[in-house]
């Protein structure tokens, strides 16, 4: 897939996915993160309720990619475990680094393989990394 069709893509779902991009009535957890060398900064709203994210949302600004990759994460983890959560966001570092590349082991990740080539670009690996990590942090604070 050339560089235009991911970008054009991820533009796309990110446009058709507005829904994910607003503030929480009540989060459990709110945390900021930033990718200083290009500028993008999102905040991620979670409420974690009895180990199951029931909603998620985020703010911020950045490129296609990092809202896309945002968006499409959200999509993934509203209504999951703690642990699924967690075992999504392994399973999408491990892919964007390289070190999973079979499809079928991928396929819990749905519209986010899409970002699976952005590997290969490693100016954008931060992009499409920064609300997973995000994710992370969010998490591991929020720890009952």
């Amino acid at each position: 897939m050339g560089l235009e069709n991911i970008y054009t893509e991820l533009i796309a779902e990110e446009s058709r996915n507005p829904e994910n991009r607003h503030h929480l009535a009540s989060p459990t957890v709110t945390l900021k993160g930033r990718n200083p060398s290009c500028g993008d900064e999102i905040t991620l709203e979670l409420e974690v309720e009895n180990g199951v994210v029931k909603d998620a949302s985020f703010t911020g600004v950045g490129c296609a990619i990092s809202q896309a990759s945002t968006s499409m994460m959200i999509d993934l983890i509203k209504g999951e475990s703690v642990d699924e959560a967690k075992r999504l966001s392994e399973m999408f570092l491990g892919m964007i680094k390289g070190d999973i590349t079979d499809d079928d082991a991928l396929e819990d990740l749905g519209d986010a393989i899409a970002l699976k080539n952005i590997s290969n670009l490693p100016a954008r690996v931060k992009c499409a990394v920064l609300s997973w990590h995000t994710l992370d942090n969010a998490l591991e604070e929020k720890k009952e």
